[in-house]
C-alpha cells in the first residue's frame, strides 16, 4: 500500500524502481529464494522463541552427504514451530544439524506481495511448487533440505487445541519429490502448535465451511476464525498467540532410492512407511511434550 501511495507523491520514482526490480526478480522464489544469514540470526527470533517457548529436539543425525525432505506437521494457524526452528537460528539449527541447509517452502501467493516477498525470502523461504523444490534439491553440494508443511492450508482448519488431526492420507507429492531426487524423508512434529490459538470449526455440511473451501480454491488461503489473548492481559480476548510451549521433534530419516519416474506402487510404499514413522515419532514423544497418553494421531 505504501508503494502505491508513493506513486502519487514526489517520491514516485522509488515505487517505479521497486516495481521494475519486482518484475526482473520474479523467478527468484522458484530458484531457492534469497536468504541472508544475518536475518536468520536476528536477536528478535530468540525473543520470539522465549515467548512460548519453542524448543528443538533432535532424535537422530542427518548426515550432510545426503538430501532431505523434511515433512512438518501440523500446520496450525501460524506454523510457529517451523518458523522458529527452520526459518531462523533461534534454536541453533545449523549447530544441531551441521552441513544441512534447510529451505522452507511457502505458499506461492506469498511471493506475489511486493516487499513482503523479499522479507520472507530473506530468512530462507521459497515457493512450494515442483519447479522450485526440484531446483533446491538439484543444487550441489549435498546437504540440501526442503521443509514442507504437508497439510497446508487445509490442515489449518483443524488446528484445534488438544487435537491432532493431520491432512496426510492423500498428500503424496512430497514422497514423489523425495523419490525423484533420492532424498531421505524426515518426519517432523511440532507438539503444542495447535494450542497457541482457539479456532472456530465449521461442520463440512455448513455454508460457512463451503465458503472456506471456495476461498481456499481461489486464493490458496484458508480463512480461519481464530483468537488468542489480549496485548496487556492473558485473560482478555485478542489476536496475540497464547504463550504455550511448542516442541518441534525431528525424527529419523527414512532412506529413499532415486527414481526419476516413480510408479504409484513405489509412492504408496514410501508414503505408508512415512505415516508409520510419523505415528511412531508422535507416540514416543507425546507424553514428554504434555500430550495425554490416550491421545493419538488422526489421519485425514
Amino acid at each position: 500500500l505504501l508503494l502505491l501511495f508513493l506513486l502519487f507523491t514526489p517520491l514516485w520514482s522509488l515505487s517505479v524502481l521497486y516495481f521494475v526490480w519486482f518484475f526482473l526478480d520474479w523467478n527468484t522464489p522458484n530458484q531457492g529464494g534469497r536468504r541472508f544469514e544475518f536475518m536468520r540470526n536476528w536477536s528478535i527470533w530468540k525473543q520470539l522463541r522465549d515467548y512460548y517457548p519453542v524448543k528443538l529436539v533432535k532424535t537422530a543425525e542427518l548426515p550432510p552427504d545426503r538430501k532431505y525432505v523434511l515433512a512438518a506437521h501440523p500446520h496450525g494457524i501460524m506454523s510457529m514451530g517451523v518458523l522458529c526452528n527452520f526459518g531462523s537460528e533461534a534454536n541453533d539449527f545449523s549447530k544441531h544439524f551441521p552441513g544441512i541447509r534447510a529451505v522452507m517452502a511457502g505458499l506461492h501467493t506469498l511471493f506475489y506481495f511486493p516487499v513482503y516477498r523479499d522479507y520472507v525470502m530473506s530468512f530462507g523461504a521459497c515457493s512450494v511448487n515442483q519447479r522450485s523444490l526440484d531446483f533446491v534439491l538439484s543444487q550441489p553440494p549435498s546437504g540440501q533440505a526442503v521443509v514442507i508443511m504437508v497439510g497446508g492450508a487445509q490442515e489449518a482448519l483443524y488446528a484445534v487445541p488438544g487435537e491432532h488431526h493431520l491432512v496426510l492420507r492423500n498428500r503424496k507429492g512430497f514422497v514423489r519429490l523425495a523419490l525423484r531426487h533420492g532424498a531421505s524423508l524426515v518426519p517432523v512434529y511440532s507438539f503444542g502448535e495447535n494450542d497457541i490459538f482457539h479456532l472456530k470449526v465449521f461442520a463440512p455440511n455448513t455454508w460457512q465451511y463451503l465458503c472456506q473451501m471456495t476461498f481456499k480454491k481461489l486464493t490458496g488461503y484458508s480463512p480461519c476464525i481464530f483468537w488468542g489473548r489480549g496485548l496487556f492481559s492473558a485473560d482478555s480476548w485478542g489476536l496475540l498467540p497464547f504463550a504455550r510451549p511448542i516442541t518441534t521433534v525431528v525424527g529419523r530419516p527414512i532412506p529413499v532410492p532415486q527414481s526419476l519416474r516413480p510408479s504409484e506402487e513405489e509412492v504408496d510404499h514410501y508414503h505408508t512407511l512415512y505415516m508409520q514413522a510419523l505415528e511412531k515419532l508422535f507416540e514416543e514423544h507425546k507424553e514428554s511434550c504434555g500430550v495425554p497418553a490416550s491421545t493419538h494421531l488422526t489421519f485425514m
